[in-house]
C-alpha cells in the first residue's frame, strides 16, 4: 500500500469516525480535536512510509502548509458570518470591538515582548510570534461559538467569541506585515508609516468595503434576482454553492485590491445574512460551509497529529514552552478581560469569553505566510512554540469548553441582563 492510498484511507475512516464520535464525545471532557491530533501523531509515528512533515525546511511543505490552513479558515470564516444572527449595529455589537482594538495589539505585544525577551528572538521574529499567536481561531473554536442560523436564543458569551475569531483573523494580517517589512529592515524609517499607511488602514477598509459590497451584491441576487428569473432558491443542491462562490470572490477580489481576504469572508458571510435574515436559504448555507469544513478539519488535525510526529517540537525549549502556557493562561485572560472591563456582560461571561481565546489553524497560517515572504530568524523555534501553543490549547479548552458553558447556563451568565442591554456600549 502507497502512502497516498494509506493517507486517502485514513481520511474516510476519519470522517466516518468524525461522524460516530460526535455524540459520544458531549458526555466527556475529550473534543474531537484531542482524538484526531492523537490519531494522527500515532499514524505518522508507524513505519507506513509516510513522509516527514517538515515546514521549517521544506518549502513545498510550508508552500502546502500556507494553502491548506487558508482555505479551511476561509470556509471556518464563511460559516462564522452565516451563523450569527444579531442585526449589525453598534449598539448591538458594541461589547466586541474592545476585543479587537484592544484585547488584540495587547496580546501582540505581550507575545512579541515575551519571544524577544525570553526566546531571545530577533524583532522581526517576535512580532510574526505574536500575530500569529494572538487571534483566535475559528476554526478550532467552533465549540464555543454560535450555533446554526435560526436559534433565538441570547448568549453574548459565544456571539463574543465568533465575532472576535471572524474578525481578528483578518486584523492580524497588519502585526504580520509588520513582520515581513521588520525582517527586511535594518532600522525605523520611512518603511514604518508605509506599513500603517497601507497595510494597518488601507488593507483593512479595503477588506471591509469589498466584502461588504460582495455580500451584499449576493445576498440581491439569491433572494431577489434569482426570483424575478423563476431560480428556486429553495433548491437544497445550490445554496452552498452560491454563497460559497460568492464569498470565495470576496476573498479573491480583496486580495486583488490589496485588501484582507479573511476580513473580507467574513463580512461579506455577515452581509449576506442579514439579508432576509429570517430565510432558512441561511441555514442550508451554513450547513454546506460546515460540512466542507469538517472534511477540511479532520485532514488538517491528522496533518498536525503527523506534524508534531515529524519533530516539530524537536526545537522546543523550556522557555518556549512556558511562553506558549502563558499566551493561553496569562496573556489572553489578562487581556481579553482588560477588552472586556466595561463590558455589560456578568463577570463570570467575562472571564469565559477571556480564557476560552482558542489557538489553532490561524496560527499556522500566519507562520507558513510570513515564512514564504521573508526569512526569520530561528524559524524552528516559532514553529515549535507555535505547534506546542495549539496543541495545549487543544487540550486545555477541550477539556474545559463544555463545562464552562455549562456553568454558565447555569448561573445564567451566558447573556448580559435585560436591564443592561441598552448601555452595551460604555465607551
Amino acid at each position: 500500500m502507497t502512502p497516498r492510498i494509506l493517507a486517502i484511507t485514513a481520511l474516510g475512516l476519519g470522517l466516518w469516525g468524525a461522524a460516530a464520535l460526535e455524540r459520544p464525545l458531549r458526555r466527556v471532557p475529550i473534543s474531537l480535536p484531542m482524538v484526531y491530533v492523537a490519531l494522527g501523531w500515532i499514524l505518522f509515528s508507524l513505519p507506513l512510509g509516510l513522509p516527514v512533515l517538515d515546514p521549517v525546511g521544506n518549502e513545498s511543505h510550508t508552500f502546502a502548509a500556507e494553502v491548506l490552513t487558508e482555505f479551511i479558515v476561509i470556509v471556518s470564516l464563511v460559516g462564522a458570518g452565516l451563523a450569527i444572527d444579531r442585526r449589525f449595529s453598534v449598539p448591538a455589537w458594541g461589547q466586541v470591538w474592545p476585543l479587537l482594538a484592544v484585547t488584540m495589539p495587547l496580546s501582540v505585544a505581550a507575545v512579541a515582548v515575551a519571544g524577544w525577551w525570553g526566546l531571545g528572538l530577533a524583532p522581526a521574529s517576535a512580532i510574526l510570534l505574536g500575530a500569529a499567536l494572538s487571534p483566535t481561531d475559528p476554526v478550532l473554536a467552533r465549540n464555543v461559538q454560535v450555533g446554526p442560523p435560526g436559534e433565538s436564543e441570547r448568549d453574548d458569551v459565544r456571539f463574543d467569541l465568533t465575532v472576535e475569531a471572524g474578525a481578528n483573523d483578518g486584523l492580524a494580517f497588519p502585526f504580520t506585515y509588520l513582520a515581513i517589512a521588520a525582517a527586511g529592515a535594518t532600522g525605523l524609517g520611512p518603511w514604518l508609516a508605509e506599513w500603517a499607511a497601507v497595510d494597518l488602514l488601507w488593507r483593512v477598509a479595503a477588506g471591509v468595503a469589498v466584502g461588504f459590497a460582495v455580500g451584499r451584491v449576493g445576498g440581491w441576487y439569491v433572494f431577489e434576482q434569482s426570483e424575478e428569473t423563476g431560480d428556486d432558491t429553495d433548491d437544497d443542491t445550490n445554496e452552498g454553492l452560491v454563497v460559497m462562490g460568492t464569498l470565495l470572490a470576496a476573498y479573491g477580489l480583496a486580495e486583488i485590491v490589496a485588501g484582507y481576504g479573511f476580513l473580507a469572508v467574513f463580512v461579506g458571510a455577515v452581509a449576506a445574512r442579514q439579508r432576509e435574515a429570517d430565510s432558512e436559504y441561511h441555514a442550508a448555507s451554513h450547513h454546506f460551509a460546515d460540512q466542507v469544513e469538517r472534511v477540511v478539519l479532520i485532514a488538517m488535525l491528522l496533518g498536525f497529529g503527523g506534524l508534531l510526529a515529524s519533530g516539530v517540537l524537536d526545537a522546543l525549549t523550556w522557555p518556549a514552552a512556558i511562553l506558549g502556557l502563558a499566551v493561553l493562561l496569562v496573556v489572553r485572560p489578562l487581556a481579553g478581560m482588560a477588552g472586556m472591563f466595561r463590558s455589560a456582560l456578568p463577570w463570570a461571561g467575562r472571564g469565559a469569553v477571556a480564557f476560552l481565546g482558542v489557538r489553532g489553524m490561524g496560527t499556522l497560517y500566519y507562520l507558513a505566510y510570513g515564512q514564504t515572504h521573508a526569512t526569520f530568524e530561528g524559524a524552528d523555534v516559532l514553529w515549535a512554540t507555535a505547534s506546542f501553543t495549539i496543541l495545549a490549547s487543544i487540550v486545555l479548552h477541550g477539556m474545559t469548553a463544555q463545562p464552562i458553558m455549562r456553568w454558565l447556563d447555569r448561573h445564567d451568565a451566558k447573556a448580559v441582563p435585560e436591564s443592561e442591554r441598552s448601555a452595551e456600549v460604555r465607551l
